[in-house]
């Protein structure tokens, strides 16, 4: 199994024949001040069998791009409540995601729908995918919760977490600010890729936001991540493009 990092939270999982995407997009929305990092084409990373959203934010969920790259008629995976909004904006094919159901993608590969939580409490699922005996698991921008030991439990251990580092605190017009992050820190992350059992954990959702007072990303998130991950947890600080075999 061999995984890409797009920029921002997207990746491509690669196994045999058979190639799927989670969370691939071209672009940061405009309320956000834009994207601080290159954005590419999604064909620029290559072919894909299936796409896979987390949930139906913006910075997550890019149907033009999508059917731009990949044709309307992708097979693309969302969460149930998504439905909808996927079809209405131009794809074809589109299946609702429960937790706990398993979907085959082609080949070998099986995508998983998993326990998460959004930070502001839209519907959201974690991806676990399988092929040739490997597992990776990608947690969308996924807060700290209490179902890292179940998961770990029922799917575990993970030969590669996915998960978000930015620890960013959102403030929008009309919503009481909490001042608490709404994504894992990037000490959160290494704990959870712990508990998960994971092989490595290849951080992703940071570099390409920070428009502050709206959207505010932690500072010094490298140097956190390797302090936290020192002697715990294998880190790779894929940058964009970058693959890496598990």
């Amino acid at each position: 199994m061999k995984i890409q990092r797009f920029p921002w939270a997207g990746i491509r999982i690669e196994a045999g024949d058979t190639s799927v995407v989670i969370d691939a997009v071209t672009r940061i929305p405009a309320k956000f001040g834009g994207s601080k990092e290159p954005m590419f084409p999604l064909e620029t990373f290559g072919r894909t069998d299936a796409v896979l959203v987390t949930h139906m934010h913006e910075d997550h969920f890019d149907p033009e791009a999508i059917i731009a790259a990949y044709g309307p008629d992708i097979p693309v995976y969302v969460p149930e409540q998504g439905v909808e909004a996927a079809r209405a904006a131009g794809l074809r094919r589109v299946t609702g995601s429960r937790i706990g159901a398993a979907y085959e993608l082609g080949g070998d590969v099986t995508a998983t729908a998993a326990l998460s939580v959004d930070g502001v409490g839209d519907p959201q699922v974690a991806w676990i995918v399988e092929a040739g005996g490997r597992r990776a698991i990608h947690c969308g921008d996924t807060l700290w919760h209490g179902y890292w030991w179940s998961i770990a439990a029922a799917h575990g251990p993970f030969d590669a977490a996915c998960l978000p580092v930015n620890g960013a605190v959102l403030e929008l017009p009309g919503r009481i600010p909490s001042g608490q992050p709404i994504c894992l820190t990037p000490e959160q992350a290494v704990s959870a890729a712990a508990v998960l059992q994971a092989g490595v954990l290849i951080p992703i959702h940071y570099g390409a936001i920070h428009h502050p007072p709206i959207y505010r990303e932690t500072p010094d998130i490298a140097a956190r991540l390797e302090a936290a991950a020192a002697g715990r947890v294998n880190l790779n600080l894929l940058r964009p493009g970058e693959m890496l075999e598990v």
